[in-house]
């Protein structure tokens, strides 16, 4: 069956009719930056905004959304205490994604890179245990970075600790931040990647509409320290709130707890140019070399003890004693 020609005669009005159609595609969506949720407009499109248009044209820009992911992953050979722990922050964050373990290499950036994308995620929390003794945390933002490595000490998980608070799974946390984060470049650094991995993103289908848990982040010694607590309101027997219940409310101690010693900064995601290095951190290793030296110095005391004890002796020889020889023939 032959094809249909195209008349000519329509070729002109559907040229004539794209041209009078206006655009009606939305503007361009601005991307999310570390320090702030959203970037303000160009001046092309404040221009543009500014000019009347007709009700029937008029597009609105769209609402932000944050759509936070964090990725919480650990290497393998991880010992059960350290696993828990990962396991108790998985259950603080309702905006969390897991995945499987992956080998402590070398390689270890670029795969994580690739797990992160894979799983549409923003951030990651990454627990390295190295030598089943220490655990390190990486906390960076996918791809463009920034990232920062912790050593993680003093660690308490729910299960160990059983405490008497309690909260709702999911609820929105409060994050308050001591005020030493506003201080030093770096530690705004820290406090603004806290604040995008641990807070609950608005209206996400996991979290719940209200606040009954606080997170707490507080610098002591250079090293953060991080706790959970409920927020316990007086009920009456009503089951209301009371009026003057706001200002007898108390903080009851949930877990875990944890301490954060910040290592380096890099600029880029899982690696790139160092931005900051804590001057005053020593390695675990370090910290059991010295201690076995210390073991060593005792043991080469107690050698140098026996080896002066026989010098004296040899120098201070006992006399014969007469009597020593007295009794023996009688056997």
């Amino acid at each position: 069956m032959a094809k249909k020609r195209k008349r000519t005669s329509d070729a002109p009005a559907a040229a004539a009719a794209a041209v009078g159609k206006s655009d009606d595609s939305a503007p361009p969506r601005p991307e999310r930056t570390l320090f702030g949720f959203k970037d303000k407009p160009s001046d092309a499109a404040a221009v543009v905004e500014s000019e009347p248009q007709p009700a029937s044209e008029g597009v609105d820009t769209p609402p932000f959304r944050n759509k936070e992911k964090v990725l919480v992953i650990c290497s393998r050979r991880i010992i059960y205490r350290y696993r828990h722990l990962m396991q108790n922050i998985v259950s603080l964050l309702p905006h969390a994604k897991k995945d499987s373990k992956i080998e402590s290499k070398q390689t270890k950036g670029s795969t994580l890179n690739e797990v992160v994308e894979l799983r549409s995620c923003s951030s990651c929390l990454f627990f390295e245990c190295r030598k089943q003794k220490d655990l390190y945390l990486w906390m960076f933002k996918a791809p463009g970075g920034p990232s920062v490595k912790f050593l993680v000490n003093a660690v308490h998980t729910m299960e160990e600790l059983k405490l008497t608070g309690n909260h709702l799974k999911g609820s929105r946390p409060l994050l308050t931040f001591s005020t030493n984060f506003d201080q030093q470049p770096h530690w705004k650094l820290v406090k603004e990647m806290l604040t995008q991995i641990f807070a609950t993103p608005k209206d996400h289908r996991k979290g719940k509409p209200f606040h009954d848990h606080v997170f707490v982040f507080s610098i002591v010694d250079d090293h953060v320290w991080f706790r959970n607590y409920q927020i316990s309101v007086p009920h009456n027997e009503m089951d209301k709130v009371d009026k003057g219940g706001l200002d007898k409310m108390t903080l009851v101690e949930v877990g875990p707890r944890f301490c954060l010693n910040p290592i380096k900064i890099f600029g880029g995601s899982f690696g790139g140019p160092t931005l900051y290095e804590n001057p005053y951190y020593v390695s675990p290793n370090q910290i059991r070399a010295l201690e076995k030296r210390k073991k060593a110095g005792k043991y080469a005391k107690k050698v140098k003890a026996k080896v002066r004890r026989k010098m004296h002796e040899m120098e201070n020889t006992l006399e014969p004693d007469e009597f020593a020889q007295l009794w023996k023939g009688e056997d």
